[in-house]
């Protein structure tokens, strides 16, 4: 008997949906980002990407939970000698074992935000060797100017569980917007754009200009050693963007000695931008070395 419940279970799975089947799972989807998902943490809006919010890898779960779906990654291991590279193939199966599709995913370390990181001090870019170090410019947002910023090459070794977990989490990602379905709803893989790409806006009508004794007091009041108010605001749209919490920002600031982030140093700002583009290890564990 048991048996027979399990083939007509499967029977019926491998029968196509109707349109109202398809309605309502979309609608399923959207009631449990409803009840369910919080914004920041499951999906986020990325600020310059369009309407669609991204799904994060918190949210892909709660959908695979919905569905009744359990993961089954396959890794490919591409690596050289200079470079950690995966591709996983992300299997997607029901509670009574059927596949029902499955998601792709990569990741190395010769992406540009895991290549490179910011100097620890000028002594370090100097004793490097030319071929592990560079000169690289950054744009600047509003009215402030493109700057220049010293690099050192990544050891890829340093960072191997960061990029093979990030490769099965794109795969994950991939597969849970495959299989149900819900790329109406959700974009994927905003989060690993490269950082100058992040906040980008559309041309806008220009604000009113200050007023003199405002625009003094403004003056006065910025610390020309710290960020603005635009790149703070950018810098926290990153990182919940990428699904940090704000208990985790804290405590990543906190270890830099940044009690709040009008304190962030512009010499810091591009180290932490590329911090919170990226996905950390484990929920709440940020490892030293592995921040982009």
């Amino acid at each position: 008997m048991e048996e027979a419940r399990v083939y007509e279970i499967q029977r019926t799975e491998d029968r196509p949906l109707t349109a109202v089947d398809l309605r309502a799972q979309v609608n399923l989807i959207q009631e449990v980002m409803k009840a369910v998902m919080q914004n920041g943490q499951h999906y986020g809006k990325i600020p310059g990407a369009g309407d669609k919010p991204t799904l994060l890898k918190p949210g892909a779960e709660k959908i695979m939970a919905t569905f009744r779906l359990s993961a089954d990654p396959c890794v490919e291991d591409m690596s050289t000698g200079d470079m950690i590279r995966y591709r996983v193939k992300c299997n997607l199966v029901s509670a009574t074992g059927v596949f029902k599709g499955a998601g792709i995913g990569e990741c190395s370390s010769d992406e540009e935000k895991y290549k490179w990181r910011g100097i620890v001090c000028p002594e370090e870019f100097e004793q490097a060797p030319d071929d592990r170090k560079r000169t690289k410019w950054k744009k600047g947002f509003g009215n402030e100017p493109a700057r220049k910023i010293l690099q050192i090459r990544t050891e890829p070794a340093d960072i191997a569980n960061t990029i093979l977990k990030m490769a099965k989490k794109r795969a994950l990602v991939d597969g849970v917007l495959t299989v149900t379905a819900a790329s109406d709803i959700f974009t994927q893989d905003i989060e690993d754009m490269p950082v100058e790409l992040f906040n980008r806006k559309e041309s806008s009508p220009e604000k009113p200009a200050l007023k003199e004794p405002q625009k003094k007091a403004q003056e006065k009041k910025a610390d020309p050693s710290k960020i603005s108010d635009a790149q703070r605001k950018r810098f926290y749209a990153i990182a919940k963007g990428t699904g940090f919490s704000d208990e985790e920002i804290k405590r990543h600031l906190l270890a830099l000695g940044i009690e709040h982030t009008a304190d962030i140093l512009k010499d810091q700002y591009d180290m932490l931008c590329e911090w919170a583009a990226a996905t950390p290890d484990e929920p709440g564990e940020i490892e030293a070395g592995q921040e982009g």
